[in-house]
């Protein structure tokens, strides 16, 4: 049975699912992955949302206040082996929903060229490309995204 659960960055369920996505980037991002790894702290996010399949969790993702109009979305991930099972889906429609029930209206967030199964996730959640913001101006890896909600 699926579960979509909201909670905030002192989940341990979440804490753990982000050390295996912090080890996947560390391969991902090379050289890059201090650069990045500096503006993922989870400490100040208060909107968590993690998918437990049969009370294991498989998936998790944030969102934090990026203006007074959007979200960003932090720290998307989903287990190897629930890969293709419809959960970052589910993430991402629950992050949104939160998002616009918190009165935003757009979400926003950031990736790297070389997670191609994210980017192709993006696209096809109607996500556009926007000019790189913030700390990922000039980063060559980084690609944003943004939609309205």
């Amino acid at each position: 049975m699926i579960k979509v659960v909201r909670t905030n960055s002192k989940n341990k369920d979440f804490i753990n699912l982000i050390k295996e996505l912090d080890a996947y980037l560390k391969i991902t991002d090379e050289d890059e992955h201090d650069f990045y790894n500096q503006y993922n702290n989870v400490d100040v996010i208060k909107h968590v949302v993690v998918i437990y399949d049969d009370k294991r969790p498989v998936g998790c993702a944030a969102i934090k206040k990026f203006n007074e109009h959007a979200m960003e979305i932090k720290r998307m991930y989903v287990s190897k082996e629930s890969r293709g099972s419809g959960t970052a889906q589910k993430l991402i429609k629950e992050l949104e929903s939160w998002a616009k029930e918190l009165g935003y209206k757009k979400c926003v967030l950031e990736t790297g060229k070389r997670q191609k199964e994210a980017v192709k996730f993006y696209y096809k959640c109607n996500y556009k490309v926007i000019e790189n913001y913030g700390q990922y101006k000039g980063m060559a890896n980084s690609i944003c995204f943004e939609k309205s909600l």
